[in-house]
């Protein structure tokens, strides 16, 4: 579908707001216009009293006038529900704060929509539903907003955790990224109390301080990757490896993400486990689509021909 003249009059004004100046030639070649078409949009942003400035010369550029306050944001349609969808989405992310800045946004959004738009985006409310697995204890977002802020400038931090007994620590730590994984939020890094890679749920953080002191993260540092790992491997009373004759799309889309680690195989997909239950494995394993062999432990296949035969005899009921 070609673009409306106004559709390109905005589109100009983005690639303004978002380069800060930008030669003629490669303002046309990016809207795909001429010279001629591209000095007439200029004219109709001055004419909305946006000022363009145009340099002359060899090296000249449209920009706009340094300190100008730009009207507000503008969104297309599919922009609009994009953003409704997040907002939906923002709901389930277990922030206590959250829950009234999102309602507040999305009611904010509707209101400068067009009728049939703001339809569309109350239908979506009413009628999508987002299954995040929400965390049974919601984090705190200050804590969240400070060890981000944190990750992000590579600063230390002190940090006070109170385990799950009520045991409490201190330490300092270098926060290297922030994760979302079976129902809650996770801050991942260097422990210096333990010298070691460590994961902490947010939820049971109870101090988060800055420290004067920065630090460097591995360039291959996967945050969720390290804490997939990380729960798969707390110690349970069985120790699981199954290899399943899948590709890891199929693997991770028919199990849940946090059963364990999932490992590219030679011959399909390695699953790193921990379980205290291993007939509710068993089960697990049997309503996939793929063959798998049980590498360990041995009472899993036990569990595991235990579960098809009681199967068959309901099958036959």
């Amino acid at each position: 579908m070609t673009a409306s003249p106004t559709t390109r009059v905005l589109a100009v004004l983005e690639l303004l707001q978002a380069h800060g100046a930008l030669s003629g030639p490669e303002l046309a070649r990016r809207l795909e216009v001429d010279g001629r078409t591209l000095r007439r949009y200029i004219r109709k942003l001055e004419d909305l009293g946006l000022p363009v400035l145009a340099e002359r010369g060899r090296y000249g550029a449209y920009r706009l006038l340094p300190g100008f306050k730009l009207p507000p944001l503008m969104f297309s349609d599919d922009e609009a529900l994009a953003l409704a969808l997040g907002l939906l989405a923002a709901r389930r992310l277990g922030l206590a704060e959250s829950a009234p800045a999102v309602e507040s946004a999305r009611a904010k959004l509707e209101r400068v929509m067009p009728r049939a738009l703001q339809r569309r985006v109350q239908a979506l409310g009413e009628t999508v539903q987002i299954d995040l697995a929400r965390a049974a204890a919601e984090a705190d977002q200050s804590a969240l907003l400070a060890l981000s802020a944190a990750a992000h400038a590579r600063q230390r931090v002190h940090l006070a955790y109170r385990a799950a007994d009520g045991t409490a620590t201190e330490r300092a730590f270098d926060t290297y990224g922030l994760a979302w994984r079976g129902g809650r939020w996770y801050a991942v890094g260097l422990c210096h109390l333990r010298h070691a890679l460590r994961s902490f749920r947010v939820d049971r953080i109870t101090e988060v301080a800055p420290l004067p002191a920065s630090f460097g993260v591995p360039g291959d540092f996967d945050a969720i990757e390290h804490l997939a790992l990380g729960l798969a491997s707390l110690p349970r009373a069985h120790a699981v490896q199954v290899l399943l004759h899948t590709d890891l799309a199929t693997a991770r889309g028919e199990l849940f993400e946090a059963i364990g680690l999932f490992q590219p195989h030679a011959r399909g997909v390695l699953l790193h486990s921990q379980t205290d239950d291993l007939d509710w494995y068993a089960r697990q394993l049997a309503r996939l689509s793929c063959s798998f062999e049980v590498i360990a432990p041995p009472a899993l296949r036990e569990a595991v021909h235990a579960c098809g035969a009681r199967l068959q005899a309901l099958a036959r009921v």
